[in-house]
């Protein structure tokens, strides 16, 4: 694990992570201490691939006249389990994917994947383990389990959600304005994050106990 030298955490869960006390993703979730510094998640998730999903440009009149900001939808992950979902806010549209990706990091959560489907028994983690809704404004998504081989059974942008969650195959329903990227790429992020939700295991909390 390669870590940033010039990196000077400012929390607990962070030093952890910077000792070496905490050396994976799973633990650091599991320790119950806020995610608040994007580089834990450079440190123990290097690598992680991003994609911008949506830009638009937001005017709001000030006293000073019309103020210009540039609105980004980003989603982060590692293609195997670990995704974030955010959107960032800048003068610049460089500076606005930047905020988001930051966010994400510390938004990244651990989809439960498996083998959910009973129409597939390979026992590989290609789908997601449970059948799971996720809403945001007016549109909602159900991620359904599928066999292999199935592919990802919805639009471009859950797409892109689910490839860098590491889902391979899943059917797919929604409804609602889906035209709505910033809803749509919502709406499926918190669907997995409903599944990360219900696999929190048992022996979560006594670690808690044992780090604070």
């Amino acid at each position: 694990m390669s870590y940033n030298e010039t990196w000077e955490p400012k929390t607990r869960l962070g030093r952890l992570v910077k000792d070496g006390d905490i050396d994976s993703m799973s633990d650091a979730l599991d320790s119950g201490l806020p995610l608040k510094e994007p580089e834990i998640v450079d440190n123990l998730l290097p690598g992680l691939d991003d994609e911008v999903l949506d830009i638009n440009m937001v005017q709001r009149m000030t006293d000073s006249g019309r103020r210009v900001k540039f609105r980004c939808v980003v989603v982060v992950g590692n293609r195997d389990g670990y995704v974030g979902y955010a959107e960032g806010r800048d003068d610049q549209v460089g500076g606005a994917i930047q905020k988001a990706i930051e966010v994400a990091k510390l938004n990244i959560i651990d989809v439960s994947r498996g083998c959910g489907s009973w129409e597939c028994g390979c026992g590989r983690p290609h789908t997601v383990a449970l059948k799971t809704t996720g809403q945001a404004g007016s549109v909602e998504v159900e991620l359904i389990p599928a066999p292999r081989g199935l592919g990802l059974a919805g639009g471009e942008t859950v797409r892109h959600v689910l490839e860098l969650a590491g889902i391979e195959d899943v059917w797919t329903r929604s409804s609602g304005k889906t035209r709505t990227t910033v809803n749509f790429a919502k709406a499926t992020f918190n669907a997995l994050r409903k599944t990360a939700e219900a696999r929190v295991p048992q022996h979560a909390h006594e670690q808690r106990e044992v780090i604070e």
